[in-house]
């Protein structure tokens, strides 16, 4: 399966674009957080990891 994990730093941040590239992509789950990266206790994250099976494909758009 191809899973996506897309993240913006604050709440006020549009995801949109990061969204488009996936559906582009072909990505069939989408996991999403606002919120900053510094550490990985975030909760979509932490869903996407939980969710990831062997054999999926995980599509980011960037690791900043």
């Amino acid at each position: 399966m191809k899973i996506g994990y897309i993240r913006v730093s604050t709440i006020d941040q549009n995801l949109a674009r990061q969204e488009e590239l996936m559906v582009k992509l072909g990505v069939e789950k989408i996991f999403a957080d606002k919120m900053s990266g510094k550490n990985t206790k975030r909760e979509q994250f932490q869903e996407m990891m939980k969710f990831f099976r062997e054999g999926d494909t995980l599509y980011v758009e960037s690791f900043s």
